[in-house]
């Protein structure tokens, strides 16, 4: 059976059940497990942060619930992804495509890659209107144009005619949310949605995605790698890494006292920052080595070659999410006998 959390019972029916999900990758050096066992839940009008360095996961989880991963070479080898009540992953090709951009929505990382360069910024906010919504041209245009400006797009009649190039980070990130909420999703994944932007305009990004989370009772995936946007904006939080989720919590309880050491390294590159650099105390800290780049080829815990606190079973066995306090989930060799198990 696959690990499902039980703190999430306030929500009779969750909107989104991610069972069990795994998605590998195959190149010349063989099979990368991307995401592996990967499982949460996720409630009407909740805010979920995905959080982990470069590489843990988190986007190739977000494409996997949309099936976006690229086959070849990826391909989701298994695992249910129940939004509502529909498996995602076994709907034919059609209802899925009718699903994602009216139902589901994502906002990607890039917004310079994801939007169109040859097509007129109002032209994509308008291409979901008309495909979803059945808007004729006349319709749709008003109707982009409405959702410019409630991104807060100033002048968003001249904007809609002008192309990607002619606009500024923000204002393309501001068109990502504009085309992702166009058609009211239930769901919407915010991959990165700050990335590159100046602390001003993430502010501004963010608290759009709170304000139309409240006005449209969307449920969001929040991916980041900032903590600090997580503790402001989220109820609940997962650590991922190299491909596996290994703590889970409630916001306060994971800042509070982090159990992981994955997490207790996370969250001391975002505690320590000091202004005097000749202070070592104050310096920012850092997690020693890098994230595996061929995940699930290490043998045990795949965080114990940067683990302090390892010990033996860390390099032979691999550690299964256990609940050591209530609603409260973490892998890891230190917590033995805690809790439940996650099978």
């Amino acid at each position: 059976m696959s690990y499902m959390p039980e703190h999430i019972s306030q929500y009779k029916l969750p909107l989104l059940a991610v069972k069990g999900i795994s998605t590998y990758f195959y190149n010349s050096h063989g099979e990368i497990k991307a995401v592996e066992d990967v499982s949460f839940t996720l409630g009407e009008a909740e805010v979920l942060g995905l959080v982990g360095e470069s590489g843990c996961g988190k986007t190739v989880t977000a494409l996997s619930i949309l099936r976006l991963v690229p086959d070849p070479p990826g391909r989701i080898i298994k695992g249910e992804v129940w939004f509502q009540d529909r498996d995602l992953l076994t709907l034919p090709i059609r209802e899925m495509t009718n699903i994602r951009g009216r139902e589901i929505a994502m906002i990607f990382q890039d917004p310079a890659m994801a939007l169109n360069p040859v097509f007129r910024v109002g032209e994509q906010v308008a291409e979901g209107l008309i495909f979803h919504k059945n808007m004729t041209r006349k319709q749709a245009r008003q109707e982009a144009i409405e959702l410019l400006r409630l991104v807060g797009i100033p002048l968003p009649q001249k904007r809609f005619q002008e192309y990607p190039h002619q606009l500024s980070g923000g204002m393309k990130q501001r068109v990502m949310i504009a085309i992702a909420i166009s058609c009211h999703p239930k769901l919407l994944l915010a991959d990165e949605p700050t990335t590159a932007l100046d602390v001003t305009v993430q502010a501004q990004i963010l608290d759009l995605l709170l304000h139309l989370k409240e006005e449209l009772k969307t449920s969001i995936i929040l991916i980041t790698h900032d903590l600090g946007v997580i503790a402001e904006r989220a109820q609940r939080v997962i650590v991922m890494y190299a491909g596996k989720v290994v703590e889970e919590a409630p916001v306060a309880p994971l800042f509070q006292e982090p159990r992981h050491p994955y997490t207790q390294g996370l969250l001391a590159t975002t505690r320590n920052l000091g202004v005097n650099s000749g202070n070592r105390r104050n310096r920012l800290k850092e997690i020693p080595g890098s994230v595996p780049t061929l995940p699930g080829f290490i043998k045990g815990c795949q965080f114990h070659p940067r683990c302090p606190s390892i010990h033996e079973p860390c390099r032979e066995y691999e550690p299964r999410l256990r609940e050591i306090q209530e609603g409260h989930w973490v892998a890891c060799w230190l917590y033995p006998s805690a809790g439940r198990d996650t099978e």
